[in-house]
């Protein structure tokens, strides 16, 4: 990959995680949120949204070749975000807090700033590493619904 190439990957891959985690300001105050905890309010389904769109900043930073350290530390991130925003209510403000995309490409930017040779993505490595993420988030998600479908069948009684 050229430097053109990955430079342009990483400005696009900066504008997806400030879409997903500080696009939108909160009014009178310094703090900002993204479409990650807004998609995290569908139960289930947004856990598997927000996932998707983290999992392609990992898969492009995997294409620029960063070490396997570094995707390990970024699938964490988008691990420890999904887990967070699968608590209800308290989870989507927490969620908001996290911003598991922009510590990604703060991972991406420090490797980038630091001249290492050229490395050839293990791409075996990376999609075991996204397979355990996917079969987490599956979990998360099944038991957030369980749990929505258990508290909706107590209130009709």
């Amino acid at each position: 990959m050229t430097h053109n190439s990955k430079m342009s990957t990483l400005k696009r891959l900066r504008r997806l995680s400030h879409l997903l985690d500080n696009a939108i300001p909160i009014p009178g105050t310094p703090w900002r949120f993204g479409l990650d905890p807004v998609l995290g309010l569908l139960p289930g389904a947004g856990d598997f949204l927000g996932t998707a769109f983290s999992t392609y900043i990992v898969l492009e930073a995997a294409r620029i070749g960063i070490p396997r350290s570094l995707l390990g530390q970024m699938v964490i991130n988008i691990l420890l975000d999904t887990v967070i925003g699968s608590v209800p209510v308290v989870g989507d403000i927490a969620d908001a807090t996290w911003k598991a995309n922009a510590k990604n490409i703060e991972l991406l930017e420090t490797y980038w700033d630091s001249p290492q040779p050229e490395k050839q993505t293990d791409w075996f490595f990376l999609v075991w590493l996204l397979l355990g993420l996917f079969i987490a988030v599956t979990i998360i998600a099944t038991l957030s619904l369980l749990v929505i479908k258990g508290f909706l069948a107590v209130i009709n009684r």
